[in-house]
């Protein structure tokens, strides 16, 4: 298992919102940024999976939000594994966005792996198991059945 990978990032003028702090959909596309970034990380990348045709799909998200992030805010996002299945056909994820004042949100994701080709889940290959395998866990982390 590794340390827990880390991502850190710089809020934009296109990640605000009216109310001028960070959108929804920018929590959404940083824990996702960071989920692509870890898998490269160890070695998977997006090039191999399109030659393979597979990829992760998201197939729920849920965000709770604690504290805003602002414009030009620097900001880290974690990524751990929450749960998953022994094959690691599907599994639950866990972003954590925090700044220097602690954490900002947390991001949980479900994922299924697919055969872009077939539309169908499958079993990862071996290289995206071991890469799941390599990933750091939560305090709540389960096997599941």
């Amino acid at each position: 298992m590794t340390d827990v990978f880390s991502c850190e990032y710089q809020s934009q003028w296109a990640d605000m919102d009216f109310n001028q702090h960070m959108a929804n959909s920018a929590y959404l596309d940083y824990a996702s940024n960071t989920r692509m970034l870890f898998l490269e990380s160890q070695g998977v990348t997006v090039g191999s999976l399109m030659e393979r045709q597979i990829g992760p799909v998201t197939i729920e998200d849920t965000i709770t939000y604690r504290r805003e992030i602002r414009m030009l805010e620097t900001f880290t996002v974690d990524y751990r594994v929450v749960g998953h299945r022994p094959d690691y056909r599907r599994a639950r994820i866990r972003n954590v966005l925090s700044t220097d004042a602690g954490p900002c949100a947390t991001v949980e994701t479900t994922v299924v792996w697919v055969d872009l080709a077939e539309r169908r889940p499958i079993r990862p290959p071996a290289d995206i198991c071991a890469a799941f395998a390599a990933l750091s866990r939560t305090d709540d982390y389960e096997l599941w059945p």
